[in-house]
């Protein structure tokens, strides 16, 4: 037992009552799995328990639990059985059959490339399993050789349904998108949605990287791989590997299709497929046992091993089964020196000629063969020039293709073809990618479009859209329409908008600025109900209020808001001061007593008066009229345009 293993509090101790845990196995970001003893059944279990810190996250409880039911559901030789799952206090387990033995991630890493049988034997199993689970409305959603399972008794399993899905429930938004990018399918990427299909691509990814050794998209940041799977088409596999039958190159394109409708429905339609390419290349599973042969024994710590070309080895027979020979007489003795004379001589001769191919093998290593190779030395990171002063001097013709990249600089090496390290035949030639620096895009206008659309416009340039976004009152554009997109190059250029279309760079970052309509309208509301409905829409109150004369509004009621400082539309979140109504503005009405008519009425008119009188005495010359008073009398305060009665008499002087 390892230190780790001895510091882990969880070795030794009996869970719930019945499952003793002896080791621990393998730990991952959400739980631990340990090998443990079932002390009711008496059988050997995996115990898979989930870390402490996530036993209060409702979320990874959620589907922790449903990794069991989806997983129990499945009744199949292909699928990891789930036995139970329970609760030990804060401890949450699940009880798992117990596969000792590797993963296809540890097999491609030990052999990069499968051989076609057990490529077909591999994924003739996994889509046996994952068609079990189509058939019961299941999806997997992260299919990937980490979770393919080769039991050290020749069985292949697929497991973990921690992200399993029923087929009714397919959106996958924010955090649920946790597949692993290198499988994800294009809809995941652009719409965040999945079904069984999308477990059909990442089955035809797996697929080529069996048959070829790599993934096909590759990148340093996973928004590059994202942005591949939502663009490009996954190259036949005999690109890379000319030994690849055609049957199978169009399997892998079929599955990777990047429209959900032009792929396989499911697994089981899919499996039918690769039967069909069985019979046509004439290969067939190969199928693993490991039982001895009866009425013998052998040691039971050396158990049967896979080796990667599919071969059983069984253990030696040992004990009594060995059988004893009885004496044998002269004659037989006889014979015996002479066949071992004879087997020396063969022997000898059979040295020689290995001692001879072995001169030949030599020479021809280091000739013709991987000897006489060289290494590809490493340039990644360098100008051109001094990559290609490398390569030369190593003995290879370098040749210059360029790529757009978001981490190297432009001018600078990514890499190479062959890559560094790689040993190749002097005077090859040798690819030199030379960065462009972030790939530019063209986008069209975006100014009205909803907000959605605009960000998968910005997330299919490469651009890093920031998650919030600022929100104005804008009376021409509906709320939730896009108002304009805030550019900041990722060089630490001035910020521009794109609302009318702009030319960008990957990793330039963007804020997108959203319409939430005009501001409400509060002229005539009482200042509470002014200042409810401000705040509703995202604006923040003056305390401090603007009082003004207003013709038409009552006292105390609310005229409108100042205006905005500056130039502008109103954001959300700022502050607005209120215009509340004092009522109408009165006047003084002057003293016109001892005027003429006329010489009164202008000045009523000039205080904003509105001067009437008698009709009678409209006849009389102005200069025979004289003002005794006015209606209302003078001094008194009234609104500008009221009337104001002019009484007069005549004067003959």
């Amino acid at each position: 037992m390892t230190t780790n293993q001895q510091a882990d509090p969880l070795i030794g101790r009996l869970v719930d009552g019945r499952y003793r845990v002896r080791a621990r196995i393998a730990r991952g970001g959400m739980a631990t799995v340990y090998v443990a003893t079932d002390m009711r059944l008496e059988r050997r279990i995996a115990l898979k328990v989930m870390h402490a810190h996530l036993s209060d996250d409702s979320a990874f409880q959620s589907r922790f639990i449903q990794e069991a039911r989806a997983a129990a559901r499945l009744a199949d030789p292909h699928v990891v059985n789930v036995f139970d799952q329970g609760q030990d206090g804060e401890l949450a387990y699940l009880v798992m059959e117990y596969l000792p033995g590797i993963t296809l991630r540890e097999l491609l890493r030990e052999q990069r490339r499968l051989t076609v049988t057990q490529t077909v034997t591999i994924m003739d199993a996994i889509l046996s399993g994952l068609a079990a689970a189509h058939r019961a409305g299941i999806v997997h959603r992260d299919v990937k050789p980490e979770n393919v399972l080769l039991a050290e008794d020749g069985r292949i399993k697929i497991g973990d349904f921690g992200l399993a899905r029923a087929t009714t429930a397919n959106t996958a938004t924010g955090a649920q998108l946790l597949g692993t990018i290198a499988y994800l399918a294009p809809e995941l990427v652009t719409r965040g949605t999945a079904d069984a299909r999308s477990d059909i691509y990442a089955l035809g990814i797996m697929l080529y990287e069996m048959l070829v050794g790599e993934q096909p998209y590759k990148g340093e940041q996973p928004m590059q791989i994202a942005f591949q799977h939502a663009t490009e088409s996954v190259p036949r596999p005999s690109v890379r590997n000319p030994g690849v039958p055609d049957q199978l190159d169009e399997l892998v394109l079929w599955a990777t299709e990047k429209s959900p409708d032009e792929r396989p429905d499911d697994a089981q339609a899919m499996l039918d497929r690769l039967r069909e390419i069985e019979r046509e290349l004439g290969v067939t599973p190969v199928p693993t046992t490991t039982a001895p042969a009866q009425g013998t024994s052998y040691d039971s710590g050396a158990v049967t091993k896979i080796l990667p070309g599919g071969t059983a080895v069984t253990p030696a027979l040992t004990g009594p089964s060995a059988i004893v020979e009885p004496a044998a007489d002269n004659a037989t003795l006889l014979r015996r020196r002479t066949s071992h004379r004879r087997a020396r001589g063969a022997l000898l001769l059979s040295l020689v000629l290995l001692l001879a191919v072995i001169a030949g093998g030599v020479g021809w290593w280091f000739g013709s063969g991987p000897g006489s190779l060289v290494p590809v030395p490493a340039v990644a990171g360098d100008s051109y020039d001094q990559a290609a002063a490398a390569l030369t001097k190593a003995g290879f013709t370098p040749e210059r293709v360029e790529a757009s990249s978001v981490d190297v600089d432009a001018g600078l090496v990514i890499s190479t073809d062959p890559e560094a390290g790689q040993r190749i035949e002097p005077e090859s030639t040798v690819e030199v990618t030379v960065s462009t620096g972030p790939a530019e895009h063209e986008l069209p206008e975006l100014t009205g479009k909803p907000e959605q659309e605009v960000r998968d416009l910005l997330t299919a340039a490469g651009v890093t859209v920031e998650d919030g976004s600022e929100k104005y009152f804008d009376p021409n554009l509906d709320s939730g329409l896009v108002l304009n997109v805030r550019i900041t190059p990722r060089d630490g250029g001035d910020a521009f908008g794109c609302g009318n279309g702009c030319t960008l760079h990957e990793a330039d970052a963007a804020l997108v600025q959203i319409s939430v309509g005009a501001v409400p309208n509060v002229t005539g509301k009482s200042i509470a109900g002014a200042t409810d409905a401000l705040t509703d829409a995202g604006l923040e109150v003056n305390a401090d209020r603007i009082s003004q004369h207003h013709d038409s509004i009552a006292e105390g009621q609310v005229i409108g808001i100042a205006a905005r400082e500056g130039e502008g539309l109103w954001k959300t979140g700022e502050t607005v001061t209120l215009i509340v109504s004092l009522g109408p503005q009165l006047f003084e009405v002057p003293n016109v007593e001892g005027k003429t008519r006329d010489e009164a009425a202008a000045i009523l008119r000039d205080a904003g008066f509105e001067p009437t009188w008698n009709g009678l005495w409209g006849a009389f010359p102005n200069e025979f009229t004289e003002v005794t008073g006015t209606d209302p009398e003078a001094g008194a305060m009234r609104r500008k345009g009221s009337e104001v009665g002019i009484q007069i008499r005549s004067n003959p002087f």
